[in-house]
């Protein structure tokens, strides 16, 4: 299936909705005029997930005066996020400090939720061994 970037008016699959090109930065930094201490960071082949998500957490940093996203077109797979800080720290070291935390608490949430799993697969293993008949997720 193609698709049509109405940015570079060209065809292109739908595995370059999500993969980027040798030549494309997953993230770029545009600081943003309008405002002190304030930038925008274009997240390339991403949609409403990670806006929402990073600009959520991003929020509730105690030096962010304000988050936001946008998605410019749904056919156009990159989203904006704008942020301005109080100038302690700058929007730089603010986005990378909430995305390394983000990155460590899904990590942290895969090793519960795999646990979790391997846990009830036991519980079930070991009722199917016993004769105990289902009923169990």
């Amino acid at each position: 299936m193609a698709f049509q970037n109405p940015k570079h008016s060209h065809n292109f699959t739908q595995f370059d909705l999500f993969i980027l090109n040798e030549d494309e930065k997953k993230i770029t930094e545009k600081p943003f005029a309008g405002m002190s201490n304030a930038s925008d960071f274009i997240i390339l082949k991403e949609d409403h997930t990670i806006g929402n998500l990073v600009s959520e957490h991003l929020k509730q940093h105690p030096h962010v005066m304000m988050a936001g996203y946008k998605v410019a077109h749904p056919n156009v797979p990159e989203v904006m996020i704008r942020l301005q800080t109080d100038g302690t720290m700058t929007p730089r070291e603010v986005f990378i400090e909430v995305c390394k935390q983000l990155v460590a608490t899904l990590a942290q949430f895969g090793r519960d939720f795999t646990r979790e799993y391997e846990l009830r697969r036991m519980v079930r293993a070991g009722d199917q061994d016993n004769g105990v008949s289902g009923g169990r997720p």
